[in-house]
């Protein structure tokens, strides 16, 4: 699978969560955040999140990003395939997050 069909495969899975999660949709209203998922040997990629759903799943930079996530994509297939935890990628550096407290703990949600 490519990264491409695994972002689109966990954009389709988190908004199918929200769907069936009355409380997730409800604390996600109102937000309006663009992630920037950046993989040093694989391109960048942007999706956002809005009225509770990911939207706009693309390729290539977003001018401005309020999440950014920047990995490789060995670090990525892994933390998607739960062979590696968050933790122990950002620990070991092989995962960086940038953004506010609150847009990474939402983070959390779209894994």
């Amino acid at each position: 699978m490519t990264v491409e069909e695994t972002l689109a495969s966990l954009v389709d899975r988190f908004n199918r969560r929200v769907e069936r999660t009355p409380a997730m949709a409800e604390e996600l209203q109102g937000l309006a955040r663009t992630i920037a998922i950046r993989l040093s040997d694989g391109g960048t990629f942007a999706v956002d999140l809005a009225g509770g759903r990911l939207t706009n799943l693309r390729t290539g930079a977003p001018a401005r990003a309020d999440l950014s996530i920047a990995t490789d994509v060995a670090t990525f297939q892994g933390l998607v395939r739960k062979e590696l935890g968050p933790m122990k990628a950002l620990v070991t550096r092989r995962l960086a997050i940038e953004g506010s407290l609150e847009d990474k703990l939402l983070l959390r949600r779209l894994l």
